[in-house]
């Protein structure tokens, strides 16, 4: 039986669809051809197709083994480093955890 995917939000996908377009353009300009990229990658060209096409069942390995492969693994790296919601929910939460511990005075 076929592994199901489950549903992506249109915002999610045209993402995904533009990560793999910028994935494809680096394979080109390298002048590397899919199969190349399939043998170097350790999967199927078919893989490599759904993956520059925005498929989004690709795994995470397969995607961190391309970008090792177009020389661009370092770019990973990137990805969730400026958190700024995580900082101000938790600069939140710290400001009114010290506002609780504050007496009021007299």
């Amino acid at each position: 039986m076929a592994k199901r995917t489950p549903p992506t939000h249109p915002r999610v996908q045209r993402q995904i669809e533009a990560l793999g377009q910028r994935l494809r353009a680096a394979r080109l300009r390298r002048s590397m051809t899919q199969e190349v990229m399939a043998e170097r990658v350790g999967v199927s060209v078919p893989t490599i197709a759904k993956l520059e096409s925005g498929e989004p069942s690709t795994s995470l390995a397969t995607m961190l083994r391309v970008l090792t492969a177009l020389g661009l693994a370092d770019d990973i790296d990137l990805i969730a480093t400026q958190d700024r919601l995580g900082r101000e929910l938790q600069d939140s939460a710290l400001r009114r955890g010290n506002a609780r511990l504050r007496k009021p005075t007299p």
